[in-house]
Parts: structure tokens; C-alpha cells; sequence
């Protein structure tokens, strides 16, 4: 039986109106029945409570034995929305690939209302820091140390920071993920992992950081959530591969000399997913080509692009 029809006994007595709103309590009646006599007979209520995700771009991925680029932001929890309110949604893209030196490009913010995820830090390049961001991009060899992942007074944090660059194997540390800090190029240089959720019905990772370069072993691979693995050096010369779309994973760490181009791949761009109970009624107007789904209980909006919702 779906939920929206589980409603509560309050006597035998068949009701003497839908709502309750001037009759007695009486019958049996549905949840929205039973919402509509607290409150008041309004119908549907002036605001109600939507869960959201917002996951920003993620970082790009160094050139020159480099880092891999931090995850975008990860910020989920809930807010109250108002009828007849426009909200602003925003999909951050992801960072550019370095091509030449310096670090990866940060990734762009995604936003929801008032809540703004901040865009996953850029790997570094040869001799240099991973950038700070949502998640804090890998740090460069020979000792550069990872990106500070954004904490920003949430609970939990937006992401973790990057891992760092390392002597041995000639190695870029791993950028940061969601879930968890990019691992130093002393061990594995592999992406931080993202963290899974289920808001669009489906079990998902998202957020998982780029993986570091090394140059002569199994490069660093990105992290669970779209993370994209890292370059291999002289030893089969693979390129570093671009986090996935719509994921806010990291881009991979780039080589340098040994690969076909030598540089950082880029980050994958973020999302913006919120659903609310469907007894509530569906949004006035979208905007952005949301993909939308109604399942489970929940309308679900989701957004691979900019746009807005009136609810």
C-alpha cells in the first residue's frame, strides 16, 4: 500500500467531513486527512521539509608527477521550503587539467538555495601544494604536500584533503574525496573515497578524489564516487583519466614525460538532487531540465545542469 493512503482510526464512526477542518474527528482517515486538520484545513501547507544534495565540480589533476584533483563538495542534509518561492540551482563544472605548470584548475561551485558547495581543489604539479577546496587536491612530487579539504562549520565536512606527493616512485599524492583523505604518493597515491547515498533511489557514490601520478608503477586510482585514476609514467605511458560527469569526482594526476601528453585530466562536474514526501504536491515550474521522478514515497528532482524550482 503506498504511504500516502496509511492513515489512523480515530473512531467508528464514518467522518462527518474530509479534513476535519469543521467536523468532528471521527472515521478512518488518510495521512493528508489527517495533515489537513493540523493544519487547519490549509492544504497544501504554506512550507515543508526537502532533503537535498549538493555536490560542486571537482578539482583538476596536475601535470609533472603530479596530484590528483580534489572531490567537489558534499553537502546533504534538509531544509524548509516555501510555496510559490523560486530556488536558484546551480551544477558547478569541473576543473581544467594542467597543461603546463602550476596546479589543476578548482572546480566551480554547485548551489540549492542558500546552500553553496565549494568546488574541489586542484592537484599540483611538479615541486609544488595541492590547492585547498571542497576536497583539497593531491600534492606533488617530490614532497608537496595536499590541499585542506573545507570544513566551513559544517557537520560533517565538505570534503577531506589531499594526499602528499612523494620521492618514492616519483609520485603525486592522491586528491581528497567526500568520505575520506587522498592517499600519500609513499603508498598508494589513490583518490580519497566519496561517500554513497541514496536521495535518487538508487544507491550512489559521489565525490571520490583523483588518483596521483607514478611513474614507474600502477598509478593511483580515483576514488569510489568518480574519482579518475592517475597517470602512468615510463612504465606504459597511460594517460590520466577525467573524473566522471555529474559525479564531483577529482580529475587524475598527469605524468609528465612518458605519456602521450603528460597532462592532468580534468574533474567531473557536480549535481544538485532534491526530493520531498509525495504527498506534498509537485513543484509549480522547473527550470534547468531537472530529471524527475516520483517513486518510493518521494518526488525527486535531479539537476545535471542550472537551473531553479517553484514549489
Amino acid at each position: 500500500m503506498s504511504r500516502r493512503y496509511k492513515g489512523g482510526v480515530i473512531s467508528a464512526t464514518p467522518p462527518t467531513t474530509t479534513g476535519g477542518a469543521s467536523g468532528a474527528a471521527v472515521g478512518v482517515w488518510t495521512l493528508r486527512e489527517q495533515l489537513q486538520a493540523q493544519g487547519g484545513g490549509v492544504w497544501p501547507p504554506p512550507n515543508f521539509s526537502v532533503e537535498y544534495l549538493v555536490v560542486a565540480g571537482g578539482g583538476g589533476g596536475g601535470r609533472d608527477n603530479a596530484g590528483g584533483g580534489g572531490a567537489g563538495g558534499y553537502r546533504s542534509a534538509t531544509l524548509t521550503a516555501i510555496r510559490s518561492t523560486a530556488y536558484t540551482v546551480t551544477v558547478g563544472a569541473g576543473g581544467s587539467g594542467a597543461t603546463g605548470g602550476g596546479t589543476g584548475g578548482n572546480g566551480s561551485i554547485s548551489v540549492f538555495s542558500t546552500i553553496t558547495s565549494s568546488g574541489g581543489g586542484g592537484g599540483a604539479s611538479n615541486g609544488s601544494n595541492g590547492a585547498a577546496g571542497g576536497s583539497g587536491g593531491g600534492g606533488a612530487y617530490s614532497s608537496g604536500a595536499g590541499g585542506a579539504g573545507n570544513s566551513g562549520g559544517y557537520s560533517p565536512v565538505e570534503g577531506y584533503a589531499g594526499g602528499a606527493g612523494n620521492s618514492l616512485d616519483i609520485s603525486g599524492g592522491g586528491g581528497g574525496g567526500a568520505g575520506g583523505a587522498g592517499v600519500s604518493g609513499a603508498t598508494t597515491s589513490n583518490g580519497g573515497v566519496g561517500v554513497q547515498t541514496s536521495i535518487s533511489g538508487t544507491a550512489t557514490y559521489y565525490a571520490g578524489g583523483g588518483g596521483g601520478t607514478r611513474r614507474t608503477s600502477t598509478p593511483g586510482t580515483g576514488g569510489q564516487g568518480g574519482g579518475g585514476s592517475g597517470a602512468a609514467g615510463i612504465n606504459g605511458g597511460a594517460e590520466a583519466v577525467a573524473g566522471s560527469a555529474n559525479t564531483g569526482g577529482g580529475g587524475g594526476g598527469g605524468a609528465g614525460a612518458g605519456t602521450p601528453s603528460g597532462n592532468g585530466a580534468a574533474g567531473g562536474s557536480g549535481i544538485v538532487i532534491i526530493r520531498y514526501s509525495d504527498i506534498y504536491p509537485a513543484a509549480a515550474s522547473t527550470t534547468g531540465s531537472p530529471t524527475i521522478t516520483v517513486s518510493g514515497g518521494y518526488r525527486t528532482y535531479k539537476w545535471t545542469a542550472s537551473g531553479s524550482i517553484t514549489f
